[in-house]
C-alpha cells in the first residue's frame, strides 16, 4: 500500500520561531512511519523555503549554511531540492521576502521546459502539516497560500486562522456569539505615539489595575507585560508595540491580591468538534509569559484541573464555543481565567496552531482524554483530508 506523504512544515519568520523547530522535531519523531512518508519543509527567520538536508539541519536547530542554494520567487533552477510544492499540475513557488521591492513570477511560462523542469522538482505531497506558530504561520498567510494550490492541510482555513491570530477580532466574534469574556480596550500604535496620554486615560477609564498589555497579533506570550500601575503602562505599550501596529490591554481576572487561574482545554474536529478534558497552568512566574513556558522550571501542568463536573462542563461547552465562533477547524487549544475568588470562568483566547511537543499542553490533554500524541498526529492528518475533500463539493462558477 502506497504511503501516504506528508509534508511537515516549521520554522517561518515569526518571534515563535524556535517554538516551531521543537514541535516540528517532536512530530517527525513520533509520526508512525510506517503509514507516512515525512518530507521536511523548513522556512528560515528570513523566509527562505529550504528541504531535504537543510530542512532537517534547520530543524535540528542550526544555521542555514552560507552557501546552501534556495528557492527564490520565479526560479525554480535555484536550488538541487527545490522547496516547490506541486500537486497534480498546479505549481507553487514560495515567494521569498525581497529587501528591495517584491516581485511575484507566474506559475507557469511560456518555457513550456522550464515548468515541466519545475515539475519535476517539486515535492508532490498529499497532505501539508504546517507545524508553525505565530506570525506568517498562523495568521492565515501559509493557510492561503496552501489554497491557492490546492493542497490539503492540517489545521484552521484561512478565516479561523486570521481571527484566531487576531486577539481583538477574537474577542469581537466571541462577545457576537454571547460567550463570557474579560473587560478590554483596544488602540493602535499610531494612536499611542500620537497621543499617550489620551491613550492611558481610555485605559484607565475602562478597566483597573492591573491589565495584561497584549500585541494583538502574537502568540507563546511574546511581547506581553502585567501592569501593575500607571507607572508599569507606558513600558508595557511600548514592548507590545515592538510586535504589532494593533495592542490590546485586557482587565486582570482576580483583581489585585488574588492570581486568576488559568485554564486550558483542547479541542479536536471539523464540523462537529470534542472538547478534551481541562487542564490548569500553575505558573512560576506571576503570569505563564514566554520565560515560564519555555526556558525557566518551576511551572505546573495540572491534568486534569482541579474543577467540579459543572465548571468541567462549563469550560468544554465553552472551548467548542470558541472553536466554532471563528470558523476553526482541525485542532485549536482555548485558554481560560478563573476568578479564584468567585469562580467565575472567562474565555481568554483561543490558538489555532498551539505548541505541539509530546509535552506540551494540548497533545497532554488529549493523551488525559484517551487518544496518544502518535493517534492524535493521525487523526489531524484525516481531519485535514476530509475538510479538503468536503471543499470540493464547492461550485466555483455556475
Amino acid at each position: 500500500m502506497k504511503k501516504l506523504r506528508v509534508g511537515i512544515l516549521f520554522g517561518g519568520r515569526s518571534g515563535e520561531h524556535e517554538i516551531s523547530l521543537l514541535s516540528a522535531a517532536s512530530v517527525f519523531n513520533a509520526i508512525d512511519k510506517s503509514k507516512y512518508e515525512v518530507v521536511p519543509i523548513g522556512i528560515t527567520k528570513e523566509g527562505r523555503w529550504v528541504t531535504a538536508a537543510d530542512a532537517e539541519q534547520l530543524l535540528a536547530g542550526e544555521s542555514a549554511r552560507p552557501t546552501q542554494q534556495h528557492l527564490r520567487a520565479g526560479d525554480p533552477e535555484a536550488t538541487a531540492s527545490a522547496a516547490v510544492l506541486a500537486t497534480g499540475e498546479a505549481v507553487v513557488v514560495p515567494p521569498e521576502p525581497q529587501q528591495h521591492g517584491t516581485a511575484l513570477a507566474p506559475f507557469q511560462t511560456e518555457a513550456s521546459s522550464l515548468t515541466r523542469r519545475a515539475a519535476d522538482r517539486a515535492i508532490n505531497v498529499d497532505v501539508i502539516f504546517p507545524v508553525l506558530h505565530g506570525t506568517f504561520g498562523e495568521d492565515g498567510t501559509i493557510q492561503g497560500l496552501l489554497e491557492l494550490a490546492d493542497i490539503p492541510y492540517v489545521g484552521a482555513g484561512v478565516l479561523g486562522s486570521a481571527a484566531g491570530m487576531d486577539k481583538d477580532v477574537m474577542k469581537s466574534l466571541f462577545r457576537a456569539a454571547g460567550l463570557a469574556i474579560v473587560k478590554h480596550v483596544t488602540f493602535l500604535r499610531a494612536e499611542w505615539q500620537d497621543q499617550p496620554k489620551k491613550v492611558q486615560k481610555l485605559v484607565e477609564s475602562k478597566l483597573k489595575y492591573p491589565v495584561f498589555v497584549k500585541p494583538a497579533n502574537l502568540g507563546s506570550s511574546v511581547g506581553i507585560s502585567k501592569a501593575h500601575n500607571r507607572k508599569e503602562l507606558g513600558p508595557a505599550i511600548e514592548e507590545a508595540a515592538k510586535f504589532d501596529r494593533k495592542i490590546v490591554v485586557e482587565q486582570g481576572v482576580g483583581g489585585k491580591k488574588n492570581k486568576a487561574r488559568e485554564i486550558e482545554c483542547a479541542v479536536l474536529g471539523n464540523d462537529r468538534p470534542q472538547a478534551s478534558v481541562p487542564g490548569e497552568i500553575v505558573p512560576g512566574a506571576e503570569f505563564y509569559d514566554y520565560t515560564a513556558k519555555y526556558l525557566d522550571e518551576g511551572s505546573q501542568l495540572i491534568i486534569p484541573a482541579k474543577l467540579t463536573k459543572p465548571e468541567i462542563k462549563t469550560v468544554q461547552q465553552l472551548a467548542i464555543g470558541a472553536f466554532k465562533a471563528v470558523d476553526c477547524s482541525g485542532l485549536a487549544r482555548v485558554d481560560f481565567l478563573m476568578d479564584p475568588k468567585t469562580r467565575k470562568i472567562y474565555l481568554n483566547e483561543i490558538n489555532t496552531m498551539p505548541g505541539f511537543t509530546s509535552i506540551s499542553m494540548y497533545p497532554k490533554l488529549w493523551a488525559a482524554t484517551g487518544l496518544a500524541y502518535p493517534e492524535l498526529i493521525e487523526k489531524l492528518i484525516q481531519l485535514g483530508l476530509e475538510r479538503h475533500e468536503d471543499k470540493k463539493k464547492n461550485q466555483y462558477s455556475r
